[in-house]
C-alpha cells in the first residue's frame, strides 16, 4: 500500500511539473519588476496622462507608457506646459513628480526625457534639489547642444514680430492644450545653441545620478515615411555643419546635439526605412511603431535604467 502511495505521489508531481513548464516556466514575473518607477517628461509642445484641451485624444507617448507598465514597472506621464522654458518647465515637472512620489510612496525614479524633456529634468535634477531623488536620466534625442532649428526661427524671425509671432502661437496653443500659461518664445530661445550654451555652464551633471542618451536619425529627407519632418532634414543637417554638430540629424536634433552622458546609440530599422524621425523614435501619435520595434527599444531603455539603479 505504501508503495501505491508513493508510486501516486510521483505521478502526480511529475504531471504537475510537467504542467508547470508547458505553462511557459510556472513564473509570473516580468523584466520590470523590482525596478524603481519611471517617469515620462515630454518635450516642445508635448504632453501627458493629465493633459486637458483636445490634444487629449491622442497620445504623445503612442502607447509607450502602459507597455512599460505591462512589462512590470509603475509609469508616471506628467504634463508640463506645452510651450516655456526649459526652468520653467522643470518647476512644474518637480512639484508633480514629489506629489506622485509621496501619494505611493516611492523614494526613487529613474527618468526619461525626449527632446525639451531631457533638458527640464537636467535642470530639475541639478538646480532644484532633486538628485537625491533620481537615480537615473535617460535622454531620446534632446538637443543638449541646441538646434539649427530653433537658431533658423530665431535669425529669420524680425525683432519687430516675435512678440506678435509668439502672442498668435500661445493662443493657439492654449487653445489646443486647453492652458494658457505658455511661452513661445522663451521655449525658443532655450533651444537655440547660444541658449543651450548658456544652459550647460549652469546646469551640470549631477554626482549620484547615472545618465544615459539615445537618440536617431534620418537618412533622406522621405517625406513618405516622414512626413512631418522629412523637409527638415536638409537645413538641420546645413545648420548643424556651420554650428560644428554635424549633418545626421532627426529633423529637429543633430545626432552629435543629443549624446550626453553614456552615449547608448540609436534604434535599429530594416534596410528599407529611410531612419526614424524626431518623433517616431518615442512613437509619438503612434508614428514609429510601423518602422521599427518601439516597444524593443522602449524596454531596453528601462531595462539599462534597471541594471544602474
Amino acid at each position: 500500500m505504501k508503495k501505491i502511495k508513493a508510486l501516486i505521489t510521483l505521478l502526480l508531481a511529475v504531471g504537475l511539473t510537467t504542467s508547470v513548464y508547458a505553462g511557459g516556466g510556472g513564473s509570473s514575473s516580468k523584466p520590470l519588476d523590482g525596478s524603481y518607477p519611471i517617469v515620462l517628461s515630454h518635450g516642445l509642445l508635448g504632453w501627458g496622462e493629465d493633459s486637458g484641451g483636445i490634444i487629449n485624444i491622442t497620445e504623445y507617448w503612442g502607447g509607450m507608457d502602459d507597455y512599460l507598465r505591462s512589462q512590470g514597472v509603475a509609469v508616471y506621464a506628467p504634463t508640463k506646459a506645452a510651450a516655456g522654458s526649459n526652468e520653467s518647465r522643470a518647476a512644474e515637472l518637480k512639484s508633480k513628480i514629489l506629489y506622485w512620489m509621496a501619494a505611493n510612496n516611492y523614494s526613487k525614479v529613474h527618468l526619461f526625457g525626449h527632446s525639451q524633456g531631457g533638458l527640464d529634468t537636467r535642470y530639475m535634477i541639478s538646480n532644484l534639489g532633486m538628485s537625491s531623488k533620481v537615480r537615473t536620466l535617460t535622454t531620446i534625442s534632446s538637443p543638449h547642444r541646441g538646434s539649427p532649428i530653433a537658431d533658423l526661427v530665431e535669425g529669420l524671425l524680425p525683432d519687430s514680430l516675435e512678440q506678435y509671432v509668439a502672442g498668435a502661437l500661445e493662443l493657439v496653443v492654449g487653445l489646443i492644450y486647453g492652458s494658457s500659461e505658455q511661452d513661445a518664445m522663451a521655449a525658443m530661445n532655450s533651444l537655440t545653441t547660444s541658449g543651450m550654451s548658456a544652459f550647460n555652464s549652469y546646469t551640470p551633471n549631477a554626482s549620484g545620478v547615472k545618465y544615459f542618451s539615445y537618440t536617431s536619425h534620418m537618412t533622406l529627407p522621405d517625406l513618405i515615411q516622414h512626413p512631418l519632418m522629412g523637409a527638415l532634414q536638409i537645413p538641420c543637417g546645413l545648420g548643424g555643419q556651420i554650428v560644428g554638430l554635424g549633418y545626421n540629424n532627426d529633423g529637429l536634433v543633430n545626432v552629435n546635439s543629443a549624446k550626453w552622458g553614456t552615449y547608448k546609440g540609436e534604434p535599429s530599422w530594416s534596410w528599407y526605412i529611410t531612419g526614424l524621425d524626431h518623433l517616431q523614435i518615442v512613437n509619438a501619435l503612434y508614428s514609429g511603431q510601423a518602422l521599427f520595434d518601439v516597444e524593443g527599444f522602449f524596454l531596453g531603455m528601462a531595462q539599462n535604467a534597471k541594471n544602474n539603479q
